[in-house]
């Protein structure tokens, strides 16, 4: 069993402003580097370790390249990681600088994607952040991956409910946007009841893409569906144009996606694509490699997002959905468990709170602690494997959730707000965010980490440099190339022309 960890992260100011300053180049260069680089934002920080057969060795990596990025913050400053999926204090939308690559065509196709996103979503929408948690199994076909995933989606209210961390937000979000919370101070909205507002309506949302009812039911039925969207155009989209009056790039496409990664879900199979390769011609080419995990908040009261505890049970879980049979999806159930998704990122914790199962109701808690019955065999044979209790208390914490939701990350944010700061969102989070600081600054960190560290820096600069030197195809050109649906189609003499 080989897990992953990628955990985004805010870089602010101390007050909580988002901090408007270049990538550190001390980080080195974000197109190059396979430990620290950026998601949408020049200002939103990506920690990716590799793929470990131990969940102590991934956090262990994770810990080091977290020491390594907050001492080099505070070499050149005072900034530091918000801890918080939802955003510290945010300037205008069009002030959120992009995430930008150098000069090479992929570098700028990286930041003319980020670029469309904006226009497509909005600025704000996309400082979101989380955890996501990659995992695979050696020997599993693609057909069970797809059967995996099928049974993710329906159980994954589960996950939002324990792990769900951000019931509040900083007013600023939602102003000016049409939002279901109640006032809880002067500057903080929440859901009395929430867990996650980061995977409800207030989260990654789109109208063009709720048109899209994908199926997961097989590699060739989910490819279709991808197919379907990166090549279909879309009004809103082509009125906005790939390119403005001016000649700037406003994006790479004018159809419903941009590209793959454009897709939104809780879970995406994936395959570690070749340079220039595109997602879905190395999904079809060479079939699913692992899983995706993408609906994990940051946990705000833990030094680095997650705990292995909560790892742990991400492996049971997962482990649990690969073994289970899996019926066939449908549109009914698909629209059914994204209202299920929604409830329980709004209204998780909400005593007796029902969800829906086939043509009936259940509560929350009855369901979930159904889950738990399944996977309690499967933590005692990972336990018997492994000599020890891990796997087990994982489920016994979960259990107690069920039973007592005070013990939720998304309840003990709230308690803490009420406690120590005026129920504001944006103290709560600075105080926290200031204290994982001084902790992980405060680890032991040896001058041979440091270096390690320091000269995978230097070699992505340096990396990204070559890259940029070898180009010569002009950036319309390989747009053009990279966009055109025959790279999308195994067999394709264009797959690999970009």
């Amino acid at each position: 069993m080989r897990r992953g960890v990628e955990k985004e992260s805010l870089r602010v100011q101390p007050g909580g402003k988002l901090a408007l300053t270049p990538h550190p180049v001390a980080l080195g260069a974000a197109l190059t580097h396979s430990s620290i680089t950026t998601d949408f934002s020049e200002s939103q920080v990506e920690l990716v370790t590799g793929a470990r057969t131990s969940v102590a060795v991934a956090l262990d990596e994770l810990t080091a390249i977290h020491q390594f990025t907050y001492r080099s913050l505070q070499d050149k400053g005072d900034e530091m990681l918000w801890v918080s999926s939802m955003p510290c204090g945010l300037p205008t939308d069009e002030t959120i600088p992009l995430g930008r690559y150098g000069s090479s065509n992929v570098g700028r196709a990286k930041s003319v994607y980020r670029m469309g996103l904006g226009h497509r979503y909005g600025r704000r929408m996309q400082t979101i952040s989380g955890i996501h948690y990659n995992w695979s199994l050696p020997d599993v076909s693609s057909e069970q991956y797809f059967g995996l995933i099928r049974n993710f989606r329906r159980h994954a209210f589960l996950l939002l409910y324990l792990f769900g961390a951000s019931p509040a937000v900083c007013s600023s979000f939602v102003a000016g946007r049409q939002h279901a919370l109640q006032q809880l101070s002067p500057d903080t909205m929440y859901m009395p009841h929430g867990t996650s507002l980061r995977m409800g309506r207030l989260g990654y949302q789109s109208d063009a893409q709720s048109s899209l009812a994908v199926s997961y039911n097989s590699l060739d039925g989910y490819a279709a569906s991808l197919q379907d969207a990166l090549t279909r155009p879309y009004p809103a989209y082509e009125a906005v144009g790939v390119r403005n009056p001016g000649g700037d790039y406003n994006q790479l496409d004018t159809t419903l996606l941009q590209i793959e990664n454009e897709f939104y879900g809780t879970i995406r199979p994936k395959r570690v694509i070749f340079p220039g390769e595109r997602p879905l011609h190395a999904l079809r080419e060479r079939g699913v490699e692992y899983v995706e995990v993408r609906l994990m908040d940051l946990d705000p009261f833990v030094p680095v997002g997650i705990t292995a505890q909560t790892m742990r049970f991400l492996d049971v879980f997962l482990l649990h959905c690969l073994l289970t049979p899996s019926l066939d999806d449908s549109p009914a159930e698909i629209a059914a468990l994204g209202r299920n998704q929604h409830r329980t990122a709004e209204r998780g914790r909400e005593p007796g709170l029902l969800l829906e199962r086939g043509e009936t109701q259940i509560s929350l808690c009855d369901w979930g602690a159904q889950l738990l019955a399944e996977c309690a065999p499967l933590a005692q044979r990972l336990d018997a494997e492994n000599g020890t209790t891990d796997f087990s208390q994982a489920l016994a914490a979960a259990n107690l959730g069920l039973e007592d939701s005070s013990t939720l990350p998304s309840a003990r944010v709230l308690a803490s707000m009420a406690a120590s700061h005026d129920n504001s969102f944006m103290q709560f989070v600075r105080s926290q965010s200031k204290q994982t600081r001084d902790v992980l600054l405060n680890l032991p960190f040896s001058a041979q980490q440091q270096a390690f560290f320091a000269d995978q820096s230097e070699q992505s600069i340096a990396a990204q440099k070559a890259i940029e030197a070898a180009d010569t195809m002009p950036f319309e050109l390989y747009r053009q190339l990279y966009v055109a649906p025959e790279r999308l189609i195994v067999g394709s003499a264009q797959a690999m022309a970009a």
